[in-house]
C-alpha cells in the first residue's frame, strides 16, 4: 500500500475500511456517546465548507481554543483539509498568554470551547480576529457579530457544501503545513514549532509495528490535552490511522473511574498517572495485615523476575512463550494473587501504555511491567512531531527511552547534546527565523538535552543541557534522576533540586497534601492550616527522612543538604507548572528566590520558620556531607 499522501488521505482510508465502527466515545449526562468514521467524516466536510464560508482558505492560520472533546479533532481535520493551519492553545492559559500566541501566530479565526475561552479571545484581540466559533455555548447565547455557534457553523457547511472539496484537500502534500504548536516555556518565552503533513506521518509510520502495533480493535483513553503534540500524535493521529477508537476522559480526577468504565486496551500518560497509580497501590498494602504485605512483595518479585527473563529470552523464544516451567508456574499464581487485581483497577485490559513528556522513574516502571502492564517509555520534542525514541514491546529497556525511530537519526554531539535529522524534524519556529537557526547544525536539530547510547542502541536521557546545575566545587548535578527519586515518594508531589552556583544542592518540596494530611491524622496531628502542618516537628522529620531514604544511593554531591517545604500548591494557573504538567523552573526559582537565598545563607532563625507563612526548611546533612545535629 502506498503512505498516505496528507493527513486526510490517512484518515480517509480509515473511514472506507471502517465507516460503522465508532470512532470516538465521549460521556454526556452519565452515557456514553459515539461518532462512527463515516459521521465523523461527514462532520469534517460540514465543518470545512463552514470555515471557507468563513473565508478561511490555504494557509490561513486558525486557533483551537478547548479541552478535548470531539469537536476538537472534527475542527483539526477540517482546517487541515483545507489547507489551513491550526493553531491549538491550552484551555488552562490565563487570557495575557493565550493573546499573546494568537497575535503571534497572526490567527484569523479562532475556534472556542465556550463562554470563558471566548472572553480570553475578546478581551483584547476582538479587532484582529474575523470571527470566532463557539463549540458549546450555554442555552442563553446569542449570536453576535463575528460570533457564531459551532452548530451554526456545521449548518452553514450543510447548507452551502464546497463541491471540490476532496479536490482541496487531495492536492496537499507531505510539505504542507499542517499546525504550528508553541512549545510550553520551561526556560523561556513560548515558541511556534511549525510542523507538516509529513512530518506528523513519517512519525506514524516510524512508531507503527516497529515499537507499538496500533490495531483497528484498539480502545484508547485520551485524556492529556489535545493541545499538547505528544497526544495529538500518538492519542490522536495513530489510533485515527490505523481505525481505533479514542474515548475522551472526563478529566484527570475521574481518570479511574473513566477507566474502568472504557477498559481501554492502549493509553498514553505521562508519568504523573504512574506515580499516582504506583503511591496509591504502596499505601494500600503498607495499611494491610503483614500477611497481605508478604504476599504482594512476592508478587511483585516474581513479576519482576519475569521482566528480567524478558530482557534476556531469545527472541523466538519469546515469540513462541517458552518462559521456564517454574517461573511460568509462579507467575500464574502471583498474577491470580496480586497482579491481576491490580490490572482491574486499570480496567484489566491494558497490553501497553505509553510514557512521554518527562522522565518516568525507573523503579516505577518495573512495577508496572511486573503487575502485566508494559510501559513503552518514549522521547521526543515539540519540534519533532514529537517521537525521537521509544522502547520496542517486544525488548523494552526500562531506565531509557528505548531506541530511535527507524525512519530518523540520533547521535550525541562531543558536549553529550542529543541531535537529530529526520522527516519528523519541523520547518523551524514560525516568525523567528534567528531561534530557528541557533537550533540547527549541519542540518542537525539541536535538542538541548544531554544523553548516551548504550552498547545495545538504546538512548537514555540525562537532562535537559541548561538544567546542569554546575557547583561552586566545580561538580556537576543532573537534577532529574534525583527529583524523581524523591517523587517516588507517597508524600511528595513535586520536588525540585536547585543549587547552580552554590557549594552544595538543596530541594524545594512540595508534599501531597491527601497523603500527609491522612498520615497527620492517625498520629493526632491536629492543624488549621497548610502553614501550621509543614511546621510541625513531626511533618518536618517525615519529609527529612523521605527525602534522606530515597536519594541515598546517589553521590553525596548530588544529595540535598536541605529540604525547604512549601506550603503552597502548585498549578497551571499559578504559572509553576506548564500544561503538560513540567515544572517552570525559572518560575519556580524567581518566585522562590528569596527564601532559597536564605536557606543557603542558613539566615532562618527558629522563631522566623516558626512564622513562616510559606516554607519551612529543614536541614538533612551539614555541607560536609555529615548529618547536622
Amino acid at each position: 500500500m502506498m503512505m498516505a499522501k496528507n493527513l486526510l488521505d490517512m484518515l480517509r482510508r480509515s473511514v472506507k475500511r471502517y465507516p460503522d465502527k465508532a470512532a470516538f466515545m465521549w460521556k454526556s449526562e452519565g452515557s456514553y456517546q459515539t461518532l462512527t468514521y463515516r459521521e465523523f467524516w461527514n462532520e469534517v466536510r460540514h465543518v470545512a465548507s463552514g470555515l471557507a464560508r468563513l473565508g478561511v482558505s490555504r494557509g490561513d492560520r486558525v486557533a483551537i481554543l478547548s479541552e478535548n472533546n470531539v469537536k476538537w479533532p472534527v475542527t483539526d481535520f477540517a482546517i487541515c483539509s483545507l489547507g489551513a493551519v491550526s493553531v491549538p492553545i491550552y484551555p488552562t492559559l490565563p487570557a495575557s498568554q493565550a493573546l499573546h500566541i494568537l497575535r503571534n501566530a497572526d490567527c484569523q479565526v479562532a475556534v472556542v470551547q465556550n463562554e470563558e475561552q471566548l472572553e480570553k479571545v475578546i478581551s483584547g484581540l476582538e479587532a484582529d480576529i474575523r470571527r470566532i466559533v463557539v463549540m458549546y455555548p450555554k442555552t442563553s447565547f446569542f449570536a453576535k457579530e463575528k460570533v457564531l455557534p459551532f452548530s451554526g457553523l456545521v449548518q452553514y457547511g450543510a447548507g452551502s457544501p464546497l463541491n471540490n472539496w476532496e479536490k482541496i484537500w487531495g492536492d496537499l502534500d507531505r510539505d504542507q503545513l499542517a499546525t504550528i504548536i508553541y512549545t510550553s516555556g520551561t526556560t523561556g518565552e513560548p515558541r511556534g514549532a511549525m510542523l507538516t503533513h509529513g512530518n506528523f506521518l513519517s512519525n506514524i509510520e516510524g512508531v507503527q509495528f516497529w515499537f507499538l502495533e496500533a490495531r483497528h480493535d484498539d480502545v484508547l483513553l485520551s485524556y492529556l490535552p489535545l493541545s499538547h503534540v505528544f497526544e495529538r500524535m500518538a492519542g490522536q493521529f495513530l489510533p485515527l490511522s490505523v481505525g481505533a477508537t479514542i474515548a475522551y476522559a472526563e478529566g484527570i480526577d475521574k481518570i479511574q473511574e473513566n477507566l474502568l468504565e472504557v477498559k481501554p486496551t492502549v493509553m498514553t500518560s505521562v508519568p504523573l498517572l504512574f506515580e499516582k497509580v504506583y503511591a496509591r497501590v504502596q499505601e494500600e498494602v503498607r495499611s494491610g495485615t503483614p500477611l497481605r504485605r508478604k504476599i504482594f512483595d512476592w508478587a511483585v518479585q516474581v513479576g519482576l523476575n519475569r521482566y528480567d527473563c524478558y530482557l534476556q529470552l531469545p527472541m523466538d523464544r519469546l515469540l513462541m512463550g517458552e518462559w521456564p516451567p517454574l517461573l511460568l508456574n509462579q507467575w500464574k499464581l502471583a498474577d491470580r494473587l496480586v497482579c491481576r487485581k491490580v490490572r482491574e483497577r486499570l480496567g484489566g485490559r491494558l497490553r501497553g501504555m505509553v510514557s512521554g513528556g518527562a522522565a518516568l522513574n525507573p523503579k516505577i516502571a518495573r512495577f508496572f511491567w511486573a503487575i502485566g502492564v508494559p510501559v513503552l517509555e518514549g522521547y521526543g520534542l515539540t519540534e519533532t512531531s514529537p517521537v525521537i525514541a521509544v522502547n520496542p514491546m517486544a525488548r523494552a529497556k526500562v531506565g531509557t527511552v528505548g531506541k530511535p525511530l527507524p525512519n530518523l537519526e540520533v547521535c550525541i554531539a562531543s558536549d553529550g547534546e542529543v541531535l537529530v535529522r529526520g522527516p519528523n524534524v519541523m520547518k523551524g519556529y514560525y516568525n523567528n527565523e534567528e531561534a530557528t537557526a541557533a537550533q540547527f547544525n549541519d542540518g542537525w536539530f539541536h535538542t538541548g538535552d544531554l544523553g548516551e547510547i548504550d552498547p545495545e542502541g538504546y538512548l537514555k536521557i540525562v537532562d535537559r543541557k541548561k538544567r546542569i546545575l554546575v557547583l561552586g566545587t566545580g561538580k556537576n548535578v543532573a537534577p532529574q534522576p534525583v527529583e524523581n527519586a524523591m517523587n517516588q515518594s507517597v508524600f511528595i508531589e513535586h520536588a525540585v533540586l536547585v543549587g547552580h552556583g552554590r557549594k552544595y544542592v538543596i530541594v524545594l518540596v512540595v508534599p501531597d497534601f491527601v497523603n500527609l494530611n491522612r498520615w497527620a491524622w492517625k498520629r493526632g496531628i491536629s492543624v488549621e492550616s497548610r502553614a501550621d502542618l509543614i511546621r510541625h516537628a513531626g511533618v518536618q522529620d517525615l519529609v527529612r527522612l523521605e527525602v534522606e531514604k530515597l536519594t541515598q544511593s546517589f553521590a553525596p554531591h548530588e544529595r540535598p543538604k536541605k529540604v525547604v517545604i512549601l506550603a503552597e500548591e502548585w498549578s497551571i494557573e499559578t504559572g509553576e507548572l506548564t500544561p503538560k504538567l513540567s515544572v517552570r523552573m525559572n518560575k519556580v526559582e524567581e518566585k522562590y528566590r528569596e527564601i532559597i537565598n536564605r536557606t543557603y545563607e542558613d539566615a532562618y532563625t527558629e522563631a522566623e520558620i516558626a512564622g513562616s507563612q510559606v516554607a519551612a526548611s529543614v536541614a538533612i546533612q551539614k555541607p560536609g556531607g555529615g548529618k547536622s545535629s
